[in-house]
């Protein structure tokens, strides 16, 4: 009696299967932001920061970005959230990376130094407290 296995998918695939997913993931939400916008109110709940405070969180603005930049609306989405355009544009570098070293069977370790992540905090806090002032309403969603 003969057996029939299925053939085992190359080494790079298998390994490529975890950031394949998290590609799907991302895609799937961008699609929904996309399909559903966020500037019509009751598809979204809003954010408890703006709501009690009256103040912009460093997100505020990021899914109307999202879904400006998913139809094509560059500078709205910058207008809207310009660190989260930021963000969105990091996110596909460092996927890019995580996938084609995953297709290489090489490992990704994408960890910043301290310095850089105090940093990043850093410019996250300034344009939170800019984008809240009166002269910084152009980053204001």
């Amino acid at each position: 009696m003969t057996t029939y296995r299925a053939a085992a998918a190359p080494a790079g695939l298998r390994a490529a299967a975890v950031p394949l997913g998290v590609l799907g993931a991302v895609a799937a939400g961008f699609c929904y932001v996309a399909a559903v916008d966020p500037g019509q109110p009751g598809h979204y709940p809003a954010c408890p920061l703006l709501y009690y405070t009256g103040l912009y969180c460093p997100g505020c603005g990021g899914l109307r970005g999202a879904h400006a930049l998913a139809h094509g609306h560059l500078g709205t989405a910058i207008g809207c959230n310009a660190a989260a355009v930021a963000g969105y544009a990091v996110f596909a570098v460092v996927w890019t990376l995580w996938f084609t070293r995953a297709l290489r069977g090489r490992r990704f370790d994408p960890a910043l130094p301290p310095r850089a992540l105090y940093a990043l905090c850093g410019l996250l806090l300034a344009f939170t407290v800019i984008r809240n002032l009166p002269f910084g309403a152009a980053l204001a969603p």
